[in-house]
């Protein structure tokens, strides 16, 4: 802890919560300029602007005073339609992701995670082949005892007990498809605004494909995409037994024909999309009958939402709020004051989290548990 206001840690609270500078002074009754030499270190705040900051922005204080030294670049986030998503949007999850790697770092001093076994293929930044991405799959699921012949009931039981941390980042979620980062340990942030269970399956699959083909590298290009999204093809159905399930005869406008599909989709946990792309990239139909079965699809209203959506199981992930809930059961120290280590408010914790806060909780002003952020 410093006695001098840091600017840093001002500009990453303002991120936190999605403001600019403007938006920002307007609510404290400062002009942007003032704000812009807070964040610049150029200027001091007085007493009661710390005061109205720390309340607008859900922190504590103490929040301005700790130094900053583990702040996510966003170039280090394997992130989805890199080239596309606006500059504030990245640099709202980065500040998330720089605060919630902090809690994760607390939890671990009293809680033991499972060890990161997510294995690296990874090939120093060159391109992957077909081939080379299939085998990373099968050797990937070989790794973890999974085999090649059966579905993966729960992806996300197996990725938190490969040591994979997974959340969901309210207010930010609805526009990103998923994110992942691997620097103290791998954490994926999930879409919930996703109402496919298949979907946010395969999500979780192609994250794991950035683990393990893309270490060391910036992503978010269209093939680092495309051969994570190849590699979740092939994690969740492997490719003999695709060949061996899929069947020969489909027809795209044929009702009966996608009676299997149905099957598969719900044996597999893979959408009825990634089937026939699938099918497609493994020459089991042709371009034509590729581009009909999309139609169709489009033509069913199922290109977000598909049949049989309610028999696959919507994954929640366990590790984060059963490691919140033993630190308070086994050691004493609640949601509250989880939010006091941090110096944050439990409000903003929740939102890190995506955990609400307990109703049987108050907010305590304890001591700071944590001594750096």
């Amino acid at each position: 802890m410093t006695n001098k206001f840091l600017g840093e840690k001002l500009r990453l609270a303002r991120l936190l919560n999605g403001l600019t500078l403007q938006e920002l002074g307007d609510s404290v009754s400062a002009s942007r300029q003032f704000i812009h030499q807070l964040e610049g270190d150029t200027r001091q705040p007085p007493q009661d602007m710390l005061f109205a900051l720390s309340e607008k922005l859900a922190v504590k204080s103490e929040f301005f005073y700790q130094p900053l030294d583990n702040d996510v670049k966003f170039e280090q986030c394997h992130f989805r339609k890199r080239k596309t998503t606006p500059v504030g949007l990245a640099n709202r999850v980065c500040s998330y992701s720089t605060v919630f790697e902090t809690l994760i770092e607390f939890l671990s001093e009293y809680i033991e995670f499972p060890d990161n076994n997510v294995p690296d293929y990874s090939n120093n930044g060159n391109n992957y082949t077909n081939l080379e991405i299939e085998q990373a799959a099968e050797k990937c699921r070989n790794h973890w005892g999974l085999g090649l012949d059966n579905p993966i009931s729960n992806i996300t039981n197996l990725l938190e007990n490969a040591g994979v941390v997974i959340t969901s980042f309210s207010g930010v979620s609805e526009k990103v498809d998923a994110l992942s980062l691997n620097r103290k340990r791998p954490i994926i942030i999930r879409n919930e605004a996703k109402e496919s269970p298949c979907r946010l399956r395969f999500d979780l699959a192609h994250e794991c494909g950035h683990f393990v083909l893309h270490e060391g590298v910036e992503t978010g290009d269209t093939v680092t995409e495309s051969e994570a999204n190849r590699f979740a093809s092939a994690f969740i159905f492997p490719r003999a037994a695709f060949l061996k399930e899929f069947p020969r005869n489909f027809t795209a406008n044929r009702e009966a024909s996608w009676q299997p599909l149905y099957r598969l989709k719900v044996r597999w946990g893979l959408s009825l999309k990634a089937l026939i792309y699938r099918a497609h990239f493994l020459k089991i139909i042709s371009s034509q009958e590729y581009r009909a079965a999309n139609v169709w699809l489009g033509k069913t209203r199922q290109m977000r939402i598909e049949r049989y959506d309610d028999q696959v199981e919507t994954e929640i992930p366990e590790l984060l709020k059963s490691s919140i809930e033993l630190l308070r059961d086994e050691v004493g120290i609640g949601f509250s004051k989880i939010a006091d280590a941090l110096h944050i408010e439990p409000e903003m914790l929740s939102t890190i989290t995506g955990i609400p806060i307990p109703p049987t909780e108050k907010v305590s002003n304890v001591e700071p548990l944590f001594r750096s952020l």
